[in-house]
């Protein structure tokens, strides 16, 4: 690993780290928040943080402003690039598929299948690598934004257990039965829709034996909302099965950082209540 930026903020550090990644066969970056105890030795939870399509690790870093609330509750905070990069991996000129792209699955078609399996990186290998290399505990919530939304909804179903919260901000929620989910799936995944569900929310809900709160905050002026997110099916499969939710339908808010800056300090703080 190598360190690429080190920046002080709110008492802590706020890094940029890159690796390779042997899920991936790439290099890979990721940032990370260390508070104040952190620096000290101390072991501190953890929240992953999935960020949306285009997104590298930047754009939670320098837009969220969230350093302040992880220095405040003591969090560090791990924001990974959404998809793997480099010269040798494949993409494609379209912005939701490909590099930027990787909706937080498992690849098993062809051209994709090599390198894009950002679900058992962000599952298993960063952290791993987190914890081995800094002081971090076990203790995991995650967190997302529209495809990192989706990412850490999914993740946190189907691996009971593993996260003590979850979050997200403006999620595809059912990516199976929108443009976005069935175009990359489509091409990620192939065409037996049935693979599709592993990667679905409101399809993991009917069987969840995890009964894990979902926070969800929703902007009601997204230009997405009705075409892509559609968080009226998440209510409905949450109240389906009894499946505890909180979504907080935000009047005049769009689907930008404006949006996730606004609301991040409740996030982090509900995760803080969790994680300790």
């Amino acid at each position: 690993m190598e360190r690429i930026e080190q920046h002080a903020s709110h008492g802590g550090r706020q890094e940029v780290w890159k690796h390779v990644s042997s899920t991936l066969g790439c290099e890979m970056k990721f940032g990370l928040y260390l508070p104040d105890a952190a620096l000290r030795g101390e072991k501190c939870p953890v929240l992953y943080w999935l960020s949306g399509l285009t997104c590298t690790e930047q754009n939670f870093v320098t837009k969220a402003g969230a350093q302040r609330y992880a220095a405040e509750h003591g969090l560090i905070i791990v924001a990974p690039d959404t998809s793997p990069r480099g010269d040798d991996v494949p993409d494609d000129p379209a912005y939701d598929i490909g590099k930027g792209a990787g909706f937080y699955v498992n690849a098993s078609q062809a051209p994709w299948a090599t390198h894009y399996r950002m679900y058992d990186y962000v599952v298993d290998e960063l952290p791993a690598l987190i914890e081995a290399e800094f002081p971090a505990s076990q203790a995991r919530a995650i967190s997302g934004h529209s495809m990192g939304g989706h990412g850490a909804l999914t993740i946190a179903l189907r691996n009971p257990g593993r996260y003590r919260s979850v979050s997200a901000f403006s999620p595809i929620v059912a990516p199976t039965q929108v443009p976005w989910g069935k175009k990359a799936f489509s091409a990620y995944l192939g065409e037996d829709e049935e693979t599709w569900k592993q990667y679905d929310t409101v399809a993991l809900l009917q069987n969840s034996v995890e009964r894990l709160p979902l926070l969800v905050d929703q902007g009601e002026a997204d230009e997405f909302l009705e075409g892509q997110l559609q968080p009226q099916l998440l209510r409905a499969a949450c109240e389906a099965v009894d499946h505890p939710l909180q979504l907080n339908l935000r009047p005049g808010y769009d689907h930008s950082y404006y949006f996730i800056s606004s609301f991040i300090g409740g996030h982090i703080a509900y995760h803080a209540q969790a994680l300790r």
